[in-house]
């Protein structure tokens, strides 16, 4: 640029490599070629169709701001499903509405962290978490996982990191991506109280509730009300495109994130707000996606060691399967490159998740047909034959 000018150091952060593995396999489709998309945690399914309806019949009105926090009636709605999901009790004056979970991070990270804080999350795990901390000032403290603990933290390691240097806080996911794993309500119930003992902040990202195989995942509303909980319509709804999730607050947050929701989005579209309304009528048809997912896993687990994959992480919940290619290869992004360029096949390579063993894995979605979860078994079988 004119002058010499550079962005400001807050601002190189990495990418987030699957939007880059979404980017080649456009191209190749472009180019006339038929991709199977194992990339992106995307549903392949449309919102539900009380979503749609809604957001229809919202067309022919006026669309405009709601209250910063969130339409009153979503967030009764919202307060509700905690009741019929979890039989937890939550205020809806503790609920605000948020343009996807990605704004609810931002927010949280803002008003419980000061630059320079340290953030405590689990190795692998969702880049975008330490890459918003990093942008704004604070420190991602990656916690590593293994057989041990089924790949979730512990209370051992956390508080382990926190004597070596001080934590500030700490982020939960369960169901976790890219793993698939859960937390049970003992383990999940003993890493929040660890964490709170030390003075240790807590924010659980509850966004692939409601996709869970395994056993019921358990919301940390009810293990804490100091807890932050940060969920969406993304995922178990298939609303990614529209935008929209929500926080469970303490009530001294409230204010905080108040204020910077106000400057920030001033409010989450309207239209989006009402269609999230309406798609917690729409869970008779969520739960045959879920079915579906259940299936494509069944396809993957079943398929892949034949194909030649026979080592993953327990998939417990959401809609992936974190595989092991150390035998094939110690560097997963010009594998992933390679199976691309060569099968067709689209998957998103662990150092995306994984900074320090990442090399080893690659993480599979199984959130498509299940045509085509089956396709990709076959051209991976056909392609590490061929190798």
């Amino acid at each position: 640029m004119a002058g010499g000018w550079r962005p400001p150091a807050r601002s190189e952060v990495p990418p987030f490599i699957v939007m880059d593995v979404m980017a080649a396999a456009a191209r190749i489709e472009a180019e006339g070629g038929h991709v199977i998309h194992m990339e992106v945690g995307q549903p392949a399914a449309p919102a539900p169709s009380t979503a749609i309806a809604a957001a229809r019949a919202a067309l022919d009105g006026r669309i405009g701001y709601t209250d910063a926090l969130g339409a009153p009636s979503l967030r009764r709605r919202i307060a509700r499903h905690y009741a019929e999901a979890y039989g937890q009790e939550v205020e809806p004056a503790r609920v605000i509405v948020t343009t996807g979970s990605s704004a609810g991070f931002q927010l949280a990270f803002l008003s419980m962290f000061e630059p320079g804080a340290r953030g405590a999350l689990a190795n692998p795990g969702y880049p975008p978490y330490r890459h918003i901390l990093t942008a704004l000032g604070c420190e991602p403290v990656l916690i590593g996982t293994g057989p041990e603990t089924r790949w979730a933290m512990s209370p051992e390691a956390l508080l382990a990191a926190h004597r070596d240097k001080r934590l500030d806080g700490l982020l939960i996911a369960s169901p976790a991506n890219p793993t698939g794993t859960m937390m049970d309500a003992a383990s999940l119930g003993a890493l929040i109280g660890a964490a709170e003992d030390a003075g240790i902040r807590v924010i659980s990202d509850e966004i692939y509730h409601g996709l869970d195989y395994a056993f019921p995942a358990v919301t940390a509303a009810s293990l804490s009300a100091e807890a932050v909980v940060i969920n969406s319509f993304s995922k178990y709804f298939c609303m990614t495109g529209w935008r929209v999730g929500w926080m469970v607050l303490p009530e001294p947050l409230m204010r905080p994130v108040e204020r910077l929701q106000q400057n920030f989005a001033i409010s989450v579209p309207e239209l989006s707000q009402i269609a999230a309304e309406a798609a917690f009528d729409g869970r008779a048809e969520m739960e045959a996606v879920k079915r579906g997912y259940e299936v494509n896993r069944r396809i993957l687990t079943d398929g892949l060691p034949g194909a030649g994959l026979d080592s993953w992480l327990p998939a417990d919940g959401a809609f992936y399967l974190y595989a092991d290619i150390s035998k094939y290869s110690d560097d997963s992004e010009a594998f992933a490159k390679a199976m691309l360029e060569e099968a067709h096949v689209a998957a998103t390579p662990g150092v995306d998740f994984d900074p320090v063993d990442g090399r080893r894995f690659l993480r599979f979605s199984y959130a498509g047909s299940a045509e085509d979860m089956r396709e990709g078994v076959a051209r991976i079988g056909r392609w590490l034959g061929g190798r």
